[in-house]
C-alpha cells in the first residue's frame, strides 16, 4: 500500500496567491492514496493476447520487465511498450497486452495462476511447446486510486499515463524501474513484496509528474488555483470544511456576486460550490473512518453536522452507501 495521506485538511492561515496554489496542489498530492488490491507477475510466450480491466473503477498498472509488448488502450489505441516501460491507467477500463497488435485476447483470469504471497499471483501464459527464452515478463497491479479531496481530477486524466514522460523531469525514477526489472527477472527471496511497493511508488510518481506539468488538458483547474480570488475560496474550504458554508459566504470570500462566483466555480471544478464542499467532507470522513481515527459522532461534529443521523444521511446521499459500509470497505482495502 502506498499512503501519503494527510491527517488534516488545513492550509496555512496566510498565503500569497502563488503560495495558495502550491498549497492546494500539495494537498492533492499528500491526499493521494493507492491501495494495491491484486498484483500479478505474468510470463507469456508469443503469440499472446491478455485482456484486463474487468474490475470497475479500479486503476491498472503494467510494467514490462522483459520483452516487448503492445498495449491496446480502452479507446482502442495501440502503443508499443519496451523492456523497462511502465504505464498507469487511472480509470482502468477494458484493455489488453499483446505480442502482436492484431491478436485475439483471453481474459487474464483464464490463465493458470499460482499464489506467490497473499497479494501477488504468478501467472503462466506460456505456450509450453515454445522456447521460454522468448518469453515476456510483465508485472501488473490492480489498484484503488484516490486523490482525496481533489478526486475529480481523476476523470480529467489521460486514459493511459506513460512513465516515459517523467524521465527527463524526474531521472530518479530510472533506478526504480531498473530495480523492478531486476526483481521481476531474478526472483530473489521476497521479490514479490518488493515489486508491489515499487509499483506503488512509480504509479504515484506518474501522477505527481502529470500534476506538476500542469495536468495536461485539466490545466484549467490548476490555473484556477493561481487565480487569487478563486484560490482564496478553495483555500478557505479546505482550511475549514466543517464551517456552515453557503453560496453567499463563499462568494464573499471571492469578493464577487453569488451568480458570478457560482458560474466561475462550476466552470472550473465541474460541480456546484456546495456539492464540492459536501464531497470534500465525505472524502475526509471516508479517510478518517478507514484509518479508525475518529468515531462517527466525532466525524459528524468535526464536519459541521448537528447529529450522527444528519451526517449519515448526507454521507449516503453523496457516496451511495452508509458510513459503516464505507468504513469496512476502507479498512479492508488498507489491509490488503
Amino acid at each position: 500500500m502506498f499512503d501519503q495521506s494527510s491527517d488534516h485538511a488545513g492550509l496555512p492561515a496566510r498565503s500569497t496567491p502563488s503560495e495558495t496554489a502550491r498549497d492546494l496542489i500539495s494537498e492533492l498530492l499528500t491526499g493521494m492514496r493507492l491501495y494495491g488490491l491484486h498484483y500479478r507477475r505474468i510470463q507469456a510466450t508469443p503469440p499472446f493476447g491478455i485482456r484486463f480491466g474487468e474490475e470497475p473503477d479500479k486503476a491498472q498498472f503494467h510494467f514490462v520487465a522483459r520483452g516487448q509488448v503492445y498495449l491496446r488502450s480502452p479507446g482502442g489505441e495501440i502503443q508499443p511498450l519496451a523492456c523497462g516501460d511502465a504505464v498507469l491507467l487511472p480509470r482502468g477500463g477494458p484493455h489488453a497486452l499483446l505480442s502482436d497488435p492484431d491478436l485475439p485476447c483471453q481474459r487474464i483470469a483464464q490463465f493458470n495462476a499460482t499464489a506467490i504471497c497473499s497479494a501477488v499471483d504468478d501467472v503462466d501464459a506460456c505456450r509450453h511447446d515454445a522456447c521460454r527464452t522468448d518469453k515476456a515478463v510483465i508485472f501488473s497491479g490492480c489498484m484503488v486510486f484516490d486523490l482525496g479531496a481533489m478526486h475529480p481530477l481523476v476523470r480529467l486524466m489521460p486514459e493511459v499515463m506513460h512513465v516515459g514522460t517523467l524521465l527527463a523531469r524526474s531521472p530518479e525514477i530510472l533506478p526504480i524501474l531498473e530495480a523492478m526489472e531486476r526483481e521481476a527477472r531474478t526472483e530473489r527471496a521476497g521479490y514479490a513484496g518488493i515489486l508491489t511497493r515499487l509499483a506503488d511508488v512509480v504509479s504515484a510518481s506518474i501522477v505527481r509528474g502529470w500534476v506538476e506539468c500542469g495536468c495536461g488538458d485539466a490545466s484549467g483547474w490548476i490555473e484556477a488555483l493561481k487565480d487569487p480570488r478563486l484560490g482564496r475560496v478553495l483555500a478557505a474550504i479546505h482550511r475549514d470544511p466543517g464551517r456552515n458554508w453557503t453560496v453567499e459566504s463563499l462568494a464573499s470570500e471571492m469578493g464577487s456576486s453569488r451568480s458570478v462566483f457560482a458560474e466561475r466555480f462550476q466552470a472550473v471544478t465541474g460541480m456546484t460550490p456546495l456539492r464540492y464542499v459536501a464531497e470534500l467532507r465525505m472524502r475526509l470522513a471516508t479517510q478518517w473512518m478507514a484509518r479508525g481515527e475518529l468515531s462517527t459522532d466525532a466525524i459528524a461534529e468535526r464536519l459541521g453536522y448537528g447529529s450522527q443521523a444528519a451526517f449519515s444521511r448526507a454521507f449516503k446521499r453523496i457516496t451511495g452507501q452508509p458510513p459503516g459500509a464505507a468504513a469496512r470497505a476502507g479498512r479492508q482495502a488498507m489491509a490488503t
